[in-house]
């Protein structure tokens, strides 16, 4: 009778815990614009704990999942069509970023070959591994606002320099 007990108690407990685990997930799926689904076999703690590292340096995530729990968390979500990518040992890249997460494990997998992209989403739209690699290629925001600076100082230097080239080309 006790041990019916503590079996009772401890899969109230494992309940509750599952539950926060579920809506912790898909809180992620809510919140966030892009969704990278791996697989990895043998990857290290030391390996994970890099990778997780470099991903955290560019405002990204790198989470291992339980696949009944995600499958749990996402339904109802924009990412619902990633349900049949959690098959075997997976874990989620995601970021609000829309290519933060894509370019880290998409060059960590060039680097380890035990981590493998098999998939992803981006506001919903599902991406197959060539799109995830592609959207990798893409530069970041940072790197897009940069460009965007340039663009806009480059025609007004050019206009600088055709106001001058008059003077220049009497004076010469």
């Amino acid at each position: 009778m006790v041990r019916d007990r503590l079996c009772l108690t401890e899969e109230i407990v494992e309940r509750a815990d599952k539950e926060k685990i579920v809506a912790g997930l898909r809180e992620i799926f809510e919140s966030t614009n892009l969704i990278v689904v791996t697989q990895f076999s043998g990857l290290t703690v030391a390996e994970a704990t890099d990778l997780r590292r470099q991903m955290r340096d560019v405002g990204a995530r790198f989470q291992v999942t339980k696949n009944r729990l995600v499958l749990r968390a996402i339904e109802g979500t924009a990412f619902k069509d990633l349900a049949e990518l959690f098959l075997g040992s997976t874990a989620i890249a995601y970021s609000e970023d829309a290519v933060a997460a894509a370019k880290i494990a998409v060059s960590y997998a060039k680097k380890n070959d035990k981590l493998v992209i098999i998939g992803g989403a981006l506001a919903g739209d599902r991406l197959d591994v060539a799109r995830v690699k592609a959207l990798a290629e893409l530069p970041s925001l940072d790197e897009l606002r940069g460009q965007f600076v340039g663009m806009l100082q480059t025609p007004s230097t050019r206009v600088a320099g055709i106001l001058q080239a008059p003077a220049g080309q009497l004076a010469r």
